[in-house]
């Protein structure tokens, strides 16, 4: 099997609704432009899964114990791109995505990620937007659902994402920083507004804020995920 440019890795767990729009886009996407989409299930046994396999022959798939930070790093075994892109299930491209990875291939940076862009016309979604984007750009914490991509070999240099129940993504970029430039892609990803719409759009963003300045202060990852038990389905 020849190898993909980009492989896009998507971890998922009992989440069938947002994961068919999504591989309808990228699968489409794939056959021009060397995209190869693989599919870490947390769940073996989730039959809502069923007939998104049997609609996707193109994709990949890997099954096994859930965990975000295993679940990315099982699908990164079976990868063949030379550039990896972790994206939640959630999560739509912009239009210029893989360009920005071209782009990032020949500037010579180790990865980089998106702008955050949230499914909703809520006030509220565009403040957290704008904190997103300072975020990144001053405080250098990523989260996953920007979608975080990086090339194979700086990958693999740095052992994946190491199993930790909150602050994975971010843990992954500090480290990436370590060994070269990365990217703050302008081109947006846009995610479901689902999670603040659930749990109040205030309540979630200080529940973050809460986290960030749990790992701003080092408190371990183990001890902050106590506090938020719902990680595997809301983060």
């Amino acid at each position: 099997m020849p190898s993909a440019f980009v492989s896009v890795i998507v971890p998922v767990l009992h989440d069938a609704k947002m994961l068919a729009p999504l591989l309808a886009e990228l699968v489409g996407k794939g056959e021009s432009i060397q995209v190869e989409v693989v599919v870490t299930n947390g769940d073996a046994e989730d039959r809502e899964l069923e007939p998104i396999r049997r609609d996707n022959p193109k994709v990949r798939w890997v099954d096994g114990c859930p965990g975000r930070a295993l679940q990315m790093n099982r699908g990164a075994l079976i990868a063949s791109g030379r550039w990896l892109l972790f994206l939640h299930s959630d999560a739509r491209l912009g239009p210029k995505w893989f360009d920005e990875i071209e782009r990032a291939a020949r500037v010579d940076v180790v990865g980089g990620c998106y702008r955050l862009e949230i499914d909703s016309c809520c006030w509220q979604a565009r403040l957290i937007e704008f904190g997103v984007k300072w975020r990144a750009r001053w405080l250098a914490i990523v989260y996953g659902d920007q979608g975080i991509f990086i090339r194979r070999d700086v990958f693999d240099l740095l052992g994946g994402y190491r199993p930790l129940p909150l602050m994975e993504d971010a843990d992954l970029v500090r480290r990436m920083r370590q060994r070269g430039s990365f990217l703050l892609s302008q081109v947006r990803v846009r995610v479901s507004a689902r999670r603040w719409e659930r749990d109040g759009w205030w309540r979630r963003t200080f529940a973050n804020i809460w986290i960030l300045l749990s790992h701003l202060v080092g408190r371990a990852p183990e001890n902050m995920a106590e506090s938020y038990p719902a990680w595997p389905q809301t983060k």
